[in-house]
């Protein structure tokens, strides 16, 4: 291997009085790569909210400098102190912080500790992978969780909030391709035919599903993904039917939750949270196996667009914004 690679690199910056970030794509070495058992070349990683977050510098997400951002990365095995990996074994990471805390996928190579990744399923190319990505991985174990909590299609509709955006699509796709009678919650109407490319058949909007719901309301949804959280997770909730089962994974709308327990003792709904984070490995093996089987090619292409690491700056004020649909996929080679 080279030893040189090319990472977009996020530094500390001194505005005035107030602490401030930049970042550039750098020329790095081999000497730069942080600690860790294993060195991967990385094919592809994705731009997700986290990333947004850590892009814009929204909520210092960021918690040391320098960092290179990006929470997962697909690749191969360069060279292994590990037992678990040899060199050219195809490879996942998603989560533990990485983009966060330690160096992550917006780099043409990393090292990470072993403990961290997982073998990439056969038949999965490093494209496919970062299409499902973070978001998607999200995703499927969401729909795990309906179905741990005994939601079938037979159940009745379920709903999927925030739905245009990554862990969106996904789970769209998903839900649909399993029989699912799936309504896409959107605040952008000129989404409908993309969601309906995707599986949706019924919709709501944003606005309507932003209004500040009742205890109870009329029981209309079997199961639910939410991405939202604050007032449309209450309305969702209010609105789910008797031991229905609600799925949250994430903060777009707000972090509050302005419900009432009256969904849970009148009709013993369920609010499963959802992390895929720090999930263990054997859940995480679970769910990339099931997504080989339970997300389409044809609509993981529909909802993926392939972009340089130069262009990542630009997409993370606009994934903050809601302004992205699906997945974007980045390619540091590019």
């Amino acid at each position: 291997m080279a030893d040189t690679y090319r990472a977009l690199v996020v530094r500390e910056t001194d505005e005035g009085e107030r602490k401030g970030q930049a970042a550039a794509i750098e020329e790095l070495t081999d000497a730069d790569l942080p600690d860790g058992d294993v060195v991967v070349d990385i094919d592809y990683s994705s731009l997700n909210y986290k990333d947004g977050m850590a892009l814009t510098g929204k909520g210092r997400i960021i918690r040391s400098f320098p960092m290179v951002p990006g929470v997962d990365f697909a690749g191969s095995v360069v060279s292994s102190e590990s037992d678990r990996f040899g060199a050219g074994d195809p490879v996942i990471l998603t989560g533990w912080g990485v983009g966060e805390r330690y160096w992550g996928g917006y780099a043409q190579r990393q090292r990470v500790r072993s403990e961290w990744l997982v073998r990439r399923p056969d038949g999965m190319s490093s494209l496919q992978a970062m299409g499902i990505g973070t978001a998607g991985l999200t995703a499927m174990m969401c729909v795990i969780g309906l179905e741990e909590g005994g939601v079938t299609p037979e159940s009745g509709p379920v709903v999927v909030t925030g739905a245009a955006g990554g862990v969106g699509s996904v789970a769209v796709a998903i839900l649909s391709t399993l029989g699912f009678e799936v309504t896409a919650v959107t605040g952008r109407a000129e989404q409908h035919e993309y969601l309906r490319s995707l599986g949706a058949t019924d919709f709501r909007s944003r606005e309507e599903m932003s209004e500040p719901p009742k205890p109870l309301e009329s029981e209309t949804w079997a199961g639910a993904v939410d991405t939202v959280g604050s007032t449309m997770l209450a309305k969702v909730l209010a609105q789910t039917k008797y031991l229905g089962v609600v799925t949250a994974c994430g903060l777009a709308g707000g972090v509050d939750l302005p419900s009432t327990v009256m969904p849970f003792i009148l009709r013993g709904v369920r609010l499963q949270g959802i992390d895929s984070v720090m999930a263990p490995i054997a859940a995480r093996d679970a769910a990339w196996a099931r997504l080989t089987t339970d997300l389409p090619p044809g609509l993981l292409d529909e909802m993926t667009e392939i972009v340089p690491m130069s262009e990542i700056l630009e997409r993370g004020p606009a994934i903050m914004a809601g302004q992205v649909r699906g997945r974007v996929v980045v390619d540091p080679n590019a």
